[in-house]
């Protein structure tokens, strides 16, 4: 007979694995067991069958502290990624099962401006589907499973090669119309800006530096011009709603308020002069493990054509 033990040939079960990755985790068989509703001991006995299992230690277990061994330090990795492709799986399959939902993740102001004020059209066709907006205003992995497509403001080389540009970036400054009937106007020249509120984009990611006054007034030959005031605000949809009340000027996104000049909302004092584009743009990026559902193509799809409808209004606006 051979001194060397067989090596197990039978499959590892998910249950001591998942014990395994939440002590690994947390380093705590106590924590573990209250993050899976287990107890202590059946903790310690799903992390006694694993090692038996893989025939080795995977904890050293001291009377204070638990550290993963040498061995455990190296299946670890393995584990989390097997575990992790299991629950989106079983999310996907669960989605599935239910009602159809397409999960959409976007800034707040594309939300707010462009997004949600077309979403009815789409809910009236489209019964059968729900969608989930989450705005945030950083980036959300597309690989977790959890969110199906994004509509993101970017440059072209911070975007995948299977981004769909939606449309350009385009800036103009704007206000009521009833503003400019009202002291300190007019508002003939970009040099009248010094008497006037500018609402001033307060946000520190690069594509600040694109939607702020200073590089604006630069191309128009005021770069040392100081406002009246200034107002600073970290949202678009604030900065917009400024212009709207009638505050002061807001140098706008001409994409997410088109059609509050087309209803006279606002207006551009510098007509198309005033008008600056920028190296980002608006970008529809469909998650890879979504691409194949028939309601994110459907969504998706709808999204292309109200950013057709868009594009086509700028250019006649």
């Amino acid at each position: 007979m051979s001194d060397h033990p067989v090596p197990r040939q039978r499959p590892l079960s998910i249950g001591p694995l998942r014990a395994f990755e939440a002590v690994a985790r947390l380093l705590s068989f106590r924590a573990a067991a209250e993050e899976l509703s287990l107890t202590q001991s059946a903790i310690s006995r799903q992390i006694q069958a694993l090692e038996e299992e893989i025939g080795c230690t995977l904890f050293l277990r001291g009377t204070r502290k638990v550290e993963l061994s040498g061995e455990g330090a190296v299946l670890l990795p393995t584990a989390v990624s097997v575990l992790s492709k299991l629950d989106q799986t079983v999310r996907q399959i669960r989605r599935t099962r239910g009602r159809r939902i397409v999960n959409v993740t976007t800034f707040a102001s594309f939300a707010s401006l462009w997004l949600i004020p077309r979403l009815e059209a789409f809910q009236r066709a489209n019964e059968d589907i729900d969608i989930r907006v989450s705005a945030y205003d950083r980036r959300v992995d597309l690989e977790d499973g959890e969110i199906d497509l994004a509509l993101r403001y970017d440059d072209r080389p911070s975007v995948p090669p299977d981004a769909v540009q939606l449309f350009e970036e385009l800036l103009s400054p704007t206000v009521s119309p009833w503003y400019l009937q009202k002291p300190p106007a007019p508002l003939k020249k970009p040099a009248d800006l010094a008497r006037h509120a500018l609402a001033e984009e307060d946000d520190a990611r690069p594509s600040a530096e694109y939607l702020g006054w200073r590089r604006w007034l630069t191309a128009q030959g005021e770069p040392d011009l100081q406002p009246r005031r200034w107002l600073y605000l970290n949202f678009t949809y604030q900065q917009v709603q400024t212009a709207l009340t009638g505050q002061g000027v807001a140098l706008a996104r001409l994409p997410l308020v088109h059609e509050q000049l087309q209803r006279g909302e606002l207006v551009e004092p510098f007509g198309k002069a005033g008008r600056l584009g920028s190296p980002f743009s608006y970008w529809l990026i469909v998650g890879p493990n979504a691409a194949r559902r028939p309601e994110v193509q459907q969504f998706a799809d709808w999204v292309k054509e109200q950013a057709a409808i868009t594009r086509d209004q700028l250019a006649g606006v």
